[in-house]
């Protein structure tokens, strides 16, 4: 399985750093930051180590609300969401890929909540995870 790389918590994820890491998948998250920083100007995001997963996450907020997290990996990034069940019947109506709607109907349960994972490494893997971000503002 695969694991995100950017696990030295003394070497901050710099533009440089992400550059090396993604290599040509750093104009998606070029993409990606310019969608947050365009489409939700009320959107704060930072990057923060976490020491019990050993790594350093991009974490998207508003207000106190978490909107996602990002990790790194080679030639690709992942945003992850966290709903609770109401969130079904928005996902169930929504434009996601069969394959996020299942991943959050059957996957695992933490608390009252749940996860969707998106890879992207294309443009247009983005379309996902701006839909989930939709339903996260969506979401009181």
């Amino acid at each position: 399985m695969e694991k995100p790389c950017l696990n030295d918590q003394n070497k901050y994820p710099s533009d440089e750093v992400i550059s090396r890491t993604l290599g040509e998948v750093k104009n998606t998250w070029n993409r990606f930051i310019d969608l947050l920083k365009n489409d939700y100007p009320s959107f704060y995001s930072e990057w923060r180590y976490y020491r019990d997963g050993k790594n350093w996450l991009f974490k998207v907020t508003k207000k106190k609300k978490t909107i996602c997290w990002v990790s790194v990996y080679p030639q690709m990034f992942k945003t992850t969401f966290y709903f609770s069940d109401k969130a079904e019947e928005l996902m169930i109506n929504s434009q996601l890929k069969k394959a996020y709607i299942d991943q959050f109907i059957h996957g695992k349960r933490y608390g009252k909540i749940r996860g969707i994972t998106v890879s992207i490494q294309e443009a247009d893997d983005l379309n996902s995870t701006k839909i989930l971000i939709d339903i996260k503002e969506k979401l009181k």
